[in-house]
């Protein structure tokens, strides 16, 4: 990696750099570049919002030597590097790298000087509240109201300037403008939603339940003719823990975690997650967890935004994936949930720096995410990014690894979201996702596993793309024929917002690294995801149990969602296999070690002009019989080829990995 390779939007935003604490030139006011939005145009401006109207916001802290951090959560995560494993503890972190006291006292004084109430106040960031006048006063700029697309929204007039005295101080503002919130959402989805329709049950097909124990075991005779002219396979039944553990070689390896902690950042929080794990675990063949092992941070009284975020409920299948996933491919390490207020970036990264501040984990795992550009603007901003790197630098320094999902849209186009379960809808273009594409993270793509056994054999993966036909209504063909367009696929591509981080160079090739989502070539070498790739399609999907107020019951997921756990619990085993040493930011390791991973490439690309396809029958539900066929290995541009690629990354892992950290 090299210092500073992911400080610049290539369109065109500005890095919230901050000059050194170091002697130097006397600060200058410093524009917050993009806090003002592209929408919020002259033709759409309603006029100032009233002066005494209440604003709220978030200014993010520089804190000190921004340049010694960029090159200290290098050094320290670099192989090569003499600096490589000396991590600093929180305290150390916040004396040689966190906001000052006098940094965090001139920032009060100055919102208070300008009439802003402080709200809190954090290691990270100020959050004030105020009117309209005041706003204006602090930041140079009010705020405006403007009519877009139907609706009313609220922005400063103009970019924000922060003053002299305070410039130095201020990594970023957010919060500011209104009525288009990002908001992150869960990377996974139910096997077969019940709302789907279905056909009248019709003979030829089963009118129970069917599913394959291990891949092309049960054939789906008296289906219609798909891809091929031959019967496909039944589709496996979702898969549980022990079955993963034997395919990437974490049961051969006998390793269960031991001594390491994995933290799960969600939204919200289940009412009965350790109850419901603990079933889950004990009803297929493993153990529950010991009292300690599981610990929750979660504080209902703050939650925020429910509506926008589908509230607890919407979130509690994703905890439950998450939680159980890790504990399943790796028993004996720790788990700690932190629940986020909201599924807003300032409340997720505020439970992230929970963890960071207070090295609550050794890993953490975020199976959450968002598009960067949408067709309404209202992209992920540069403070945004700028905050959230310091984060993930921080966690670099002080030897924790950050894993996000890489998405379930595919290269996350308009033409996948048209169609994609799981997609955006608002994307602007294919793009790389959020915060997956950041360079200091690890991202987290999909596979599809076939197993070659009932007890978890190691069969073989593809990418994780699919396609999906209903059986029609005689059950004697498919809807839509196929080749039915795109239903569900792990997301990557190039980045246009990172150049490539020096992890990258030697191993991604040319090709992908010069290449952007929409065609255009880029005259410099940017980041591509995924960096990695686990079991997540939705077609082999793992087993999730769940009540959270309602009877317990397990069914299938598929996502990303799936795969960042899953990942999350193998860093947890090599943390043992380590015997405790950190690993810290695992990516130029993981690149380092590229030649260890399991090289995964499209079944149809290495065998047939055909698809792999299998038939998914679900039995009669409601009066009708829902039947679905499914290709995969067919996500959308990405395609999983030899070596690096975009679908994939360097592939998945394998027990010569685990073991090579002995």
């Amino acid at each position: 990696m090299v210092a500073g390779a992911s400080l610049a939007l290539v369109s065109g935003s500005l890095l919230l750099a901050v000059p050194s604490q170091a002697s130097g030139p006397a600060p200058a006011a410093k524009t917050i570049t993009g806090s003002h939005p592209t929408w919020a145009t002259a033709s759409a401006d309603a006029g100032a919002v009233p002066s005494s109207t209440e604003v709220t916001g978030t200014v993010y802290l520089a804190g000190q030597d921004p340049a010694g951090l960029t090159a200290y959560a290098t050094a320290v995560s670099d192989p090569a590097s003499a600096g490589y494993g000396k991590y600093l503890s929180p305290a150390q972190y916040k004396a040689r790298f966190g906001a000052t006291a006098d940094q965090v006292a001139a920032v009060q004084k100055w919102a208070r000087d300008a009439g802003l109430t402080v709200v809190s106040t954090t290691d990270h960031a100020i959050t004030v509240k105020g009117t309209n006048a005041a706003v204006t006063k602090a930041f140079g700029t009010g705020i405006h109201q403007y009519k877009v697309a139907g609706k009313v929204r609220r922005a400063p007039a103009k970019n924000v300037v922060i003053p002299a005295k305070v410039s130095s101080a201020i990594l970023g503002v957010t919060g500011l403008t209104t009525g288009a919130t990002t908001a992150a959402k869960p990377d996974s989805h139910r096997t077969d939603a019940l709302s789907d329709k279905g056909s009248k049950p019709a003979a030829g097909l089963p009118t129970d339940p069917t599913c394959s124990d291990y891949w092309g075991q049960k054939t789906a005779t008296g289906a219609p003719a798909g891809y091929t002219n031959k019967a496909v396979p039944f589709d496996q039944c979702s898969f549980y823990p022990s079955q993963l553990r034997k395919a990437y070689g974490i049961t051969a390896s006998g390793l269960t975690g031991k001594g390491a902690t994995v933290a799960i950042i969600d939204a919200y929080g289940s009412s009965t997650m350790l109850q419901d794990a603990n079933q889950y675990s004990t009803a297929h063949g493993d153990k529950a967890f010991k009292s300690g092992q599981y610990n929750e941070v979660i504080d209902s009284s703050k939650w925020e935004y429910q509506d926008l975020c589908g509230g607890p409920a919407g979130w509690a299948p994703e905890e439950a994936l998450d939680v159980e996933m890790v504990h399943g491919l790796a028993p004996d390490a720790n788990v700690v949930y932190v629940g986020a207020n909201s599924c807003t970036d300032d409340d997720l990264l505020g439970a992230i720096s929970t963890v960071v501040d207070n090295h609550l984990a050794d890993v953490i795992s975020n199976s959450w995410g968002e598009v960067m550009h949408t067709t309404d603007n209202a992209d992920v901003t540069a403070s945004e990014i700028a905050a959230y790197e310091q984060v993930f630098k921080q966690a670099a320094i002080e030897g924790i690894g950050v894993s996000f999902s890489a998405g379930d849209c595919g290269d996350s186009s308009p033409v996948a979201a048209a169609t994609g379960a799981n997609c955006q809808a608002d994307t602007a273009r294919a793009q790389a996702n959020w915060p997956d594409s950041d360079p200091w993270v690890t991202s987290v793509g999909g596979t599809a596993l076939g197993l070659k056994d009932k007890t978890g054999g190691y069969g073989f993966e593809t990418d994780m793309g699919t396609l999906r036909s209903n059986l029609s209504a005689d059950g004697k063909s498919w809807e839509p024929a196929v080749p039915a367009p795109f239903y569900f696929g792990g997301g990557g591509g190039t980045s246009e917002d990172f150049a490539q981080p020096g992890y990258q160079r030697g191993v991604v090739p040319t090709m992908l690294s010069h290449t952007l989502m929409t065609g255009a070539n880029s005259k410099t070498a940017q980041r591509v995801t995924p960096d990695v790739s686990m079991n997540g399609d939705l077609y082999t999907s793992v087993l999730v149990g769940i009540s959270d107020g309602a009877p317990y019951s397990e069914g299938g997921y598929g996502g990303t969602s799936v795969s960042c756990p899953e990942f999350a619990a193998v860093q947890a085993d090599i943390l043992q296999a380590r015997h405790g040493r950190a690993l810290g930011f695992a990516n130029p390791t993981i690149y380092d070690k590229s030649k260890l991973f399991r090289d995964v490439v499209d079944r149809q690309a290495l065998h047939t002009s055909t698809p792999l396809s299998n038939v998914a029958d679900f039995g009669v539900i409601s009066g009708a019989l829902r039947v679905r066929l499914v290709a995969f290995g067919q996500d959308t541009s990405l395609n999983a080829v030899h070596g690096y690629d975009n679908a994939t990354g360097v592939g998945s892992p394998t027990e010569s990995f685990l073991n090579s950290f002995r």
